[in-house]
């Protein structure tokens, strides 16, 4: 199920004001698309940090005013050179019937035997970039890395995908490995 973040439109802002929003806890941000105009939004940055740390990836429902719903991908982020803090977010629409391309985040699980012998597991790709329907989207991909020991690793080509997503990335791109220190 995608996310749901609540957003309201804005109106084109001078940088004071796009300050000043910022110092009042929300982000601004733009959605775009094909056959769609230009939506100036701005959302909270508490719900979107949370979002970020918890998938950050995937699809999102922007809630807008009414009951309007709009299924969008995170295409781009600007943070502060100095605090890190998320100034700006894009977002691409995204139609039902449109295949879309991005990258899926690869999230890791367990603790690799070979971390016991000594081992340092190495994180290699954190992404991996597909294209498929929305519908077929997986949100985060996990991986189990519990069973490697020192010298294996894990390539784009181990993992299995829905017959519908196509894999854009390397199929011998390296996602994670197990060396000695």
């Amino acid at each position: 199920m995608a996310k749901s973040l609540l957003a309201e439109k804005r109106t084109h802002m001078n940088t004071s004001a796009l300050r000043n929003l910022r110092h009042s806890g929300r982000i601004p941000g733009i959605v775009f698309g094909r056959n769609k105009s230009n939506e100036m939004i701005h959302i909270s940055a508490i719900e979107f940090q949370r979002w970020l740390r918890q998938d950050g990836s995937g699809i999102i429902q922007l809630q807008l005013e009414g009951d309007m719903k709009l299924p969008v991908l995170l295409e781009d982020l600007q943070r502060h050179p100095v605090t890190q803090d998320v100034i700006h977010i894009d977002f691409q629409h995204v139609q039902s019937n449109e295949r879309v391309r991005t990258k899926v985040a690869v999230r890791f699980t367990g603790t690799a035997v070979g971390t016991k012998s000594g081992g340092v597991v190495q994180i290699h790709k954190e992404f991996i970039e597909v294209d498929t329907l929305p519908q077929h989207l997986p949100n985060v991909i996990e991986l189990d890395i519990s069973g490697m020991d020192i010298g294996e690793s894990l390539y784009i080509r181990d993992i299995e995908f829905a017959p519908e997503v196509t894999v854009l990335s390397g199929t011998n791109d390296f996602l994670v490995s197990v060396a000695t220190p």
